[in-house]
């Protein structure tokens, strides 16, 4: 990671649990004692939006924005979101997407096509990308807001702390929230982290 400092980009549309996702990693980092500034850079957080978030988190964070050519891991809910963003990595870094579709808002405009194979265009640019269907694992669990928890899963040994510490922030939260969907998403947690050693195999 780049000079003591991790910065990590979310980005998807809104409603997928981007900013959710972003609010567990920082706990989970705060809970380690790390300095940690995060930001909803672009877009809304609505239902349809595009949504991007940057985190960072180190001994001493000045800034949550994270400068182009600075990420070290990209993590996209959506493909063609995710392509959209990989100017922002530096080199050497990581992508992790979902491959589940969902048309973002510029391509119903009309401003954009949705591109035709993004994760191959991803490969192509000599990116290192693991690539799931973080959508469907959801729906086999029977909840489809279980996504960014699979998402938050896939993340967690991609991350310069124990993945046990990101697996407690996810839990702390539904344990007061929804203590009845815990398990679940355990279970979700699970099969994320399970998503990305397939896909990285």
């Amino acid at each position: 990671m780049s000079q003591s400092i991790t910065n990590i980009l979310v980005c998807g549309i809104g409603g997928q649990g981007v900013m959710t996702a972003t609010e567990i990693l920082a706990e989970a980092a705060l809970s380690l004692g790390f300095d940690v500034k995060k930001t909803e850079v672009a877009g809304m957080s609505q239902r349809g939006g595009v949504v991007t978030s940057h985190l960072r988190f180190g001994p001493r964070v000045l800034s949550p924005q994270i400068a182009p050519g600075d990420a070290d891991l990209l993590v996209g809910f959506e493909a063609a979101e995710t392509l959209r963003w990989v100017h922002m990595l530096r080199p050497g870094a990581e992508v992790l997407t979902n491959v589940g579709r969902i048309v973002p808002p510029v391509v119903n405009s009309g401003r954009y096509d949705y591109p035709d194979d993004p994760v191959a265009q991803m490969a192509a640019l000599g990116l290192t990308v693991h690539a799931f269907d973080a959508t469907a694992i959801a729906l086999e669990l029977g909840e489809i807001r279980l996504g960014n928890t699979v998402m938050l899963g896939a993340m967690a040994d991609q991350l310069p702390f124990p993945d046990d510490v990101l697996e407690q922030a996810v839990l702390a939260r539904f344990a007061k929230r929804k203590p009845q969907l815990l398990e679940l998403n355990r279970e979700a947690f699970a099969r994320g982290r399970a998503a990305v050693a397939v896909a990285g195999a």
